[in-house]
């Protein structure tokens, strides 16, 4: 309790000294002042979340290093939105990146794209929530008799008395602070698991290299983790779950000048690979830890991190491992409220980000979004029944698609919508996205994966070139 709170006053006194001179927009657009290279290596605790951090090394005890497959198409995929769509954004100066598809699209468009990105968005942050409240709650609270509901309702108040006041422009620095914590504590980890089996890091090398969980291709085409398959997904993916996420997006355009965005973007795809490549190690490592000291795994691969940390290494990883788990759950809710906050007030509502009556109204908006979440980390408690990492990019394979396919025809064609279907074919796409997987997997035993994305995104945007006319650009 005394290193959760203490976490929680550095991030307080953040807020407080980002706060100063702030504006009605500072909330929204962080007043333009953010260094690039702050944003580049804060955005890598932004991205790694919860989900990386306990998921990831828990999957490599069945999935081996597949998950690279995909790190390897995000990080192709982050240079597309550095060369094409930071430029598109600055282009246009806007502060929410979904009022590209108003002037390009029209006014249906544009509510529909923003409405599917709050759909997607909230799930996901739930999910992201949900995953390091269970384990604060493993950890802290359930020694302390402490309910499931009420660790949610502490984590988002946290959460909300440090953004409230100048949202992205303190989130751009304690991201830089969470950063750090997340990549202390997997270091420390690994030196613990070393010392542990009395092997340096020569050793330790020769054991990974060795260890059936570090393979890497997967040849098997009727696998949902095949290379070709995991590649593509994971450029489609990162394009929509990053550059056409105002979650990632919002800290990007608070850099000085679009050359500056781009260094961001650039350096941040190397800093991701390789933080990624890390993660994976370390969940080779559990499992050579696990088979050496004979110890019976969790069945569920989220377990496996926060037990062999709690149960088996020193006090000391596990301290790490909690300013670790923190971090993860505050770097990724605290960005996605400021982004459900954004897309509502501006692409739903229209407030003006420069007024003052603007900032009443967008504290409201905060709190219940809080409060949705907090309603939902509950229920998610009630129902998982699956690998946290596997049903979050599942959930956005159906609610990202239609932004991938409205993006991708505003750009790739010069051809004007028809707005009235628009909102119909956004949600035919994901129904029949779902159908097509459940076919293939009845009729062909081939079960799709990340790929459903680039299907569903496919769809739309095929249905928008049928419904389409010839008309004057926007």
């Amino acid at each position: 309790m005394i290193i959760l709170f203490a976490y929680f006053i550095i991030l307080l006194i953040i807020a407080r000294i980002t706060s100063r001179n702030s504006s009605a927009a500072t909330f929204f657009n962080g007043d333009k002042s953010s260094p690039w290279y702050l944003v580049a290596f804060g955005t890598i605790g932004a991205s790694i979340s919860g989900v990386t951090f306990v998921s990831v090394p828990g999957e490599v005890s069945v999935k081996s290093w597949h998950y690279l497959q995909f790190v390897a198409g995000n990080f192709i995929g982050y240079w597309i939105i550095a060369l094409i769509l930071i430029p598109l954004y600055y282009k246009l100066q806007t502060i929410s990146i979904y009022e590209y598809l108003r002037q390009r699209l029209g006014d249906k468009s544009h509510k529909t794209g923003s409405v599917f990105f709050l759909i997607s968005q909230f799930i996901g942050a739930s999910f992201r929530l949900f995953l390091v409240v269970s384990v604060l709650q493993i950890l802290i609270f359930d020694e302390l008799n402490v309910p499931f509901a009420a660790t949610a309702a502490l984590s988002l108040i946290m959460i909300w008395l440090y953004i409230r006041q100048s949202g992205i422009k303190t989130i751009v620095w304690t991201d830089t602070l969470q950063t750090i914590s997340i990549i202390v504590a997997v270091v420390m980890t690994v030196v613990a698991i070393c010392n542990s089996l009395d092997i340096n890091a020569k050793k330790m090398l020769s054991a990974l290299a060795s260890h059936p969980t570090t393979d890497l291709i997967d040849t098997d085409f009727t696998s949902p983790t095949h290379f070709l398959k995991q590649l593509i997904s994971g450029i489609a993916i990162v394009i929509v779950m990053n550059g056409l996420d105002q979650n990632i997006m919002q800290k990007s355009l608070t850099c000085r000048t679009m050359g500056e965005a781009k260094k961001n973007m650039f350096t941040f795809s190397f800093a991701f690979l390789l933080t990624n490549i890390l993660f994976v190690a370390l969940g080779s490592l559990l499992c050579i830890y696990a088979e050496q000291k004979g110890i019976t795994l969790p069945h569920s691969t989220d377990d496996i991190f926060p037990f062999i940390v709690h149960q088996h290494l020193p006090h000391a990883v596990g301290i790490a491992f909690l300013i670790g788990i923190i971090a993860a759950a505050y770097s990724s809710a605290d960005s996605s409220l400021t982004a459900l906050t954004t897309v509502t007030c501006l692409d739903i509502m229209h407030l003006d980000p420069n007024a003052e009556t603007t900032t009443r109204k967008r504290k409201i908006i905060t709190i219940a979004f809080a409060l949705l979440m907090f309603a939902a980390v509950t229920i998610f408690r009630a129902i998982n029944n699956q690998s946290v990492v596997s049903a979050i990019f599942t959930i956005a394979g159906y609610t990202y698609g239609p932004l991938l396919g409205l993006f991708a025809f505003g750009i790739a064609t010069r051809r004007a919508t028809r707005e009235n279907f628009v909102p119909y074919i956004c949600i035919a796409s994901p129904i029949l996205s779902y159908v097509i997987s459940l076919l293939c997997a009845t009729y062909l035993n081939y079960n799709m994966g990340f790929e459903l994305i680039v299907i569903n995104g496919t769809l739309v945007f095929t249905m928008l070139m049928l419904t389409s006319r010839k008309g004057q650009l926007r």
